[in-house]
């Protein structure tokens, strides 16, 4: 643990991160182990400053210099004028150097003791049509395959078996060999850090689980792999209607539910959980965690953020990591 080290990337310039960094590390800095927040220093700072946080951000050039009790900073260049603007694809370059300096971090330490956090990025202007979320930016820049998008609460967790594409692709994306793997991957991951046997439930796709058409997506391919999964001795049942599975009496059965699609899931667990829950993506080559929140720039420099979703991705890196 004394060895383990939290590499923040701050993300877009223009959103509230900065703010939910400034309003909970101005409170928080004993952490068992070393955070450095990787963006520009100046914007940052004045962000801050500007909205009344007293925070002492000890600027460093390299990892080595990082100090246990307070907020290091690796800076990222940036020009900016203005402390609050509107998202736009100038920042791109910025998210982009950040993103690399953190995994040239990562890359060069094969002793596996960093933790990645990410601040939110605008999908729009960011990833446009190169990548469906952040989750694939990261696979592709560390030659991963087969991630998982894990929303964590030690509650209950939800995975969307699709994630950021649109709802008239999913069907077609839908495999056992999707569901088998990601399912195990899961249980996999439940095992070896949170040193739980979870318990699944899957939804199905059509509403009740039922189609007029042809092709049922629940008889051919969501019901024989809970079978499959069965015989390899996973805990899983289903498939369930969603529209109905998310009452407190089926939720407090299980640890995760799995998806057919992104908004299945996550709609649910952010009106369960508010900001109490966490990004994790599964499969690459450290622990990535991102709070669950987006850019939020209509609230940019109002002062008015929850901080919940970085105090959980901390608990959680502080826990089990």
């Amino acid at each position: 643990m004394k060895n383990k080290i939290i590499l923040i990337v701050m993300g877009e310039p223009y959103s509230t991160f900065s703010e939910i960094v400034g309003k909970f590390f101005s409170k928080k800095t004993n952490f068992k182990f070393k955070i450095i927040l990787i963006g520009n220093y100046d914007l940052i700072k004045n962000q801050i400053n500007k909205l009344g946080y007293s925070l002492k951000i000890n600027r460093i050039d390299n990892v080595r210099e990082a100090k246990k009790g307070l907020i290091n900073l690796i800076n990222i260049n940036f020009k900016f004028k203005k402390l609050f603007s509107k998202i736009s694809d100038k920042s791109n370059k910025y998210i982009r150097d950040s993103f690399n300096k953190s995994l040239e971090i990562i890359k060069s330490d094969n002793n596996n003791i960093y933790t990645l956090i990410n601040g939110p990025i605008s999908k729009k202007t960011f990833l446009q049509k190169n990548y469906h979320g952040i989750t694939e930016y990261l696979s592709e820049k560390t030659n991963s395959i087969n991630e998982v998008m894990l929303i964590y609460n030690d509650k209950l967790s939800v995975s969307p078996l699709t994630t950021h594409i649109p709802l008239k692709k999913v069907s077609k994306s839908l495999t056992k060999k999707k569901i088998i793997n990601n399912t195990l991957r899961i249980e996999n991951f439940y095992k070896k850090l949170i040193k739980k046997k979870p318990k699944f439930a899957i939804l199905g796709l059509n509403p009740h689980c039922e189609t007029t058409d042809k092709f049922s997506e629940e008889s051919r391919i969501i019901s024989p792999s809970i079978s499959i999964l069965k015989r390899k001795k996973i805990k899983i049942e289903g498939p369930f209607s969603a529209d109905t599975f998310f009452l407190q009496k089926n939720i407090n059965k299980y640890d995760v539910v799995i998806g057919m699609y992104h908004d299945q899931v996550l709609t649910p667990i952010k009106t369960l959980f508010n900001f109490n829950a966490i990004n994790i993506t599964i499969g690459l080559p450290f622990i990535r965690i991102s709070p669950d929140h987006g850019p939020n720039s209509e609230m940019l420099g109002k002062n008015l953020s929850d901080s919940s979703s970085i105090r959980y991705a901390l608990k959680f890196a502080e826990k089990y990591i």
